[in-house]
């Protein structure tokens, strides 16, 4: 049985629900199918909490694949399949009101890292019915991308970050945790590709 790893983050600003926790239960509820171990976990809206819980998912269980999923409060109801981490730039402050050391993630840390995951290939072969799904290269400079940079950086690549909208009349985390089944069974059908 592989492990995979998935997070949401817990309430910020205006959002005391965050659609991405809500999105992450109901994938959890759905699973993967018999052969993924699939465990999830509620990261904070801090960047030193969120680095610490992510080094010890790569360091503790080793999964085959991370997935992060966050919540973008931009006003259209769009899934976001992001590319890359980026390591510095981290100037916006945190729940708790910090921001990171030299703004950046890890010091001699690479520029940007790559996920494994193609997410062109993956956005070419995926569709979810009712929303749109966007790819990007630019997770935001928050705690998402930090907590995406670190767990790219620890996992040598095998991370993956989804941006979720937030909850609304047609969004509903139901609908939410459909769509993460369908793009997740697409990302561990190309981890397997790669590894064979």
């Amino acid at each position: 049985n592989h492990l995979s790893f998935f997070s949401g983050f817990g309430p910020f600003r205006q959002y005391l629900v965050n659609s991405s926790w809500e999105a992450v239960k109901e994938l959890s509820k759905r699973g993967l199918g018999e052969n993924i171990d699939l465990q999830i976990m509620q990261l904070p809206v801090v960047y030193q909490k969120a680095k610490e819980q992510v080094c010890k998912i790569w360091t503790t269980l080793q999964p085959l694949l991370t997935v992060h999923v966050g919540l973008a409060s931009s006003t259209t109801a769009l899934i976001v399949l992001e590319q890359c981490g980026k390591n510095k730039g981290y100037q916006e402050r945190d729940a708790c009101g910090f921001h990171p050391e030299g703004a950046c993630c890890v010091l001699d840390g690479p520029e940007k890292i790559e996920s494994t995951i193609n997410m062109k290939t993956l956005w070419k072969n995926v569709s979810v019915e009712g929303i749109d799904i966007i790819l990007s290269r630019d997770a935001g400079r928050y705690i998402c991308d930090y907590t995406y940079y670190t767990s790219l950086y620890y996992g040598n690549g095998r991370a993956a970050f989804i941006h979720v909208p937030p909850l609304s009349e047609s969004v509903t985390a139901e609908f939410l945790g459909k769509a993460l089944q369908t793009i997740i069974l697409a990302m561990l059908e190309q981890c397997g590709e790669q590894r064979e």
